[in-house]
């Protein structure tokens, strides 16, 4: 599952070869993300050429809406660790389905117990 700065990078061609490499191949196997990442990307202020872009590539991924199962899973983060309320949505989103995150904050998702994430520029 993606998070908003590795889209962010992604998209903007900042990450490093290794990381533009394996994003494209997460990109081309229709990737998640949580819908917080959806509304924190989109609500960027970015020029229109860039938020078409944006656009195009929320199109093509699969955005996993809360539920009553991540929402649980959330209220748990927040009350175990100093986590930011869409961090702990993000990380329980992934949680819940399995799902390893691709972030470059990795100190945002340290600390919480069997979560998997990957740092694009550290590949």
């Amino acid at each position: 599952m993606i998070d908003t700065n590795a889209v962010i990078d992604y998209l903007g061609n900042k990450l490093p070869g290794a990381g533009m490499d394996f994003m494209n191949s997460v990109v081309d196997a229709v990737p998640n993300l949580s819908v917080i990442t959806k509304i924190e990307v989109l609500d960027f202020n970015t020029p229109n050429e860039h938020y078409q872009l944006l656009i195009g590539f929320m199109n093509d991924v699969r955005v996993i809406d809360l539920t009553e199962s991540i929402v649980e899973k959330c209220i748990e983060i927040c009350k175990n660790h100093k986590t930011k309320l869409p961090d702990a949505l993000i990380a329980a989103t992934a949680l819940v389905h399995g799902l390893t995150i691709l972030t470059r904050n990795t100190k945002d998702f340290q600390s919480i117990a069997g979560l998997g994430y990957v740092n694009p520029y550290e590949l």
